[in-house]
């Protein structure tokens, strides 16, 4: 049986005590911290950039998973790989051919990954994953925390397992953002899963390490 791992997602941890709410999140068993950055212009949102990663970046030893909602991501990849990033995402949305970014990524020795949207059909991955380290999977249409699971995702996540599968590359992680809850975690995990990105579920439960277990679903 596959060991699932956990990001929780910074984006809604209390900016007031970010150190405590990663170091504490840390000590509840997460295996990575999920760093949301938004542009406003790629997404409807404005969040944070490589200072607040740099920042951060003493508070624990746990791979910062830095997701590039972005419309001009390769021009900050090395911002961000110098700021403490342990793995950099860019959507397919941006790099119909992300070839050239991921080698980039790569180039940077970070780990390599790819998004899409809900609205992003699965089958345009096909080609495009031998570079791919991490696929992330977006179950809301990215912008905002707190949204709710979009149900036909569950379909995507297994139309994006069996791609991986099929092309080789099942080594990769296939990583799901967006409405992971408590409650949907276990069809998350059945659809093929490896790595779950929680907020609100995480850093707004009452017990982080209960949370946190409950996701992994051991």
């Amino acid at each position: 049986m596959k060991t699932i791992k956990i990001a929780p997602s910074i984006l809604s941890a209390d900016f007031r005590r970010l150190a405590d709410d990663i170091r504490r999140v840390e000590d509840a068993g997460a295996d990575l911290i999920h760093i949301d950055i938004m542009d406003a212009h790629f997404v409807p949102n404005l969040s944070m950039g490589p200072g607040i990663v740099e920042s951060i970046r003493n508070v624990t030893r746990l791979h910062f998973d830095v997701h590039l909602m972005m419309d001009n991501p390769q021009r900050f990849l090395r911002q961000f790989r110098e700021a403490g990033a342990d793995g950099l995402t860019v959507h397919l949305e941006i790099f119909p051919d992300p070839e050239e970014a991921l080698d980039e990524i790569g180039a940077l020795g970070l780990t390599r990954g790819l998004s899409l949207n809900p609205d992003m059909p699965v089958r345009r991955l096909s080609g495009r994953l031998t570079k791919v380290d991490r696929l992330l999977v977006m179950c809301v249409y990215p912008g905002f925390g707190g949204q709710a699971f979009i149900p036909e995702s569950l379909t995507r996540i297994r139309e994006a397992r069996d791609l991986l599968d099929a092309e080789g590359r099942a080594q990769a992680e296939l990583e799901v953002d967006g409405g992971v809850n408590v409650k949907n975690a276990a069809a998350i995990r059945e659809a093929g899963a490896d790595l779950l990105v929680g907020g609100t579920a995480v850093f707004g439960a009452p017990s982080a390490g209960e949370a946190i277990r409950l996701l992994r679903g051991c």
